[in-house]
């Protein structure tokens, strides 16, 4: 039997954390959870499918990783969950080569590729409207 899990590659900034503040540095991670990230991420660990590795472009920064971490560690409990599921989580360095990725800034590759117009006009979905 194999132990091998299909990787999901989870964006922070806009997924997880709500990122409503913006960038304030690596280590600075004001803003709470997206709402129903915790319980979703609870979920998903609980299933145990996936490899589940977040990459962020904080992981390339000393104390990157360390801070989405020690953030992860005080929402999971702010919501109740306490039984070490923040442990099961991968930081990688690099991006890693994901069965499904899920991030706030990209455009998903259906076959067709975007006009120049749509990928000037991108916004991520909690930018929509603004």
């Amino acid at each position: 039997m194999s132990n091998y899990k299909p990787i999901l590659c989870l964006d922070f900034d806009g997924v997880l954390h709500s990122y409503s503040t913006g960038w304030k540095g690596a280590t600075e991670i004001p803003d709470p959870p997206t709402d129903g990230a915790m319980e979703w991420l609870k979920e998903l660990l609980e299933e145990d499918y996936f490899d589940v590795q977040i990459y962020s472009s904080r992981s390339r920064y000393e104390g990157g990783i360390q801070a989405m971490r020690k953030w992860l560690i005080d929402n999971f409990e702010a919501v109740g969950i306490s039984d070490g599921k923040a442990y099961k989580l991968k930081f990688p360095t690099e991006k890693p080569p994901a069965f499904l990725q899920i991030d706030d800034r990209c455009i998903c590759f259906n076959g067709e590729f975007p006009t120049f117009e749509e990928m000037k006009n991108f916004k991520p979905w909690n930018k929509r409207g603004i």
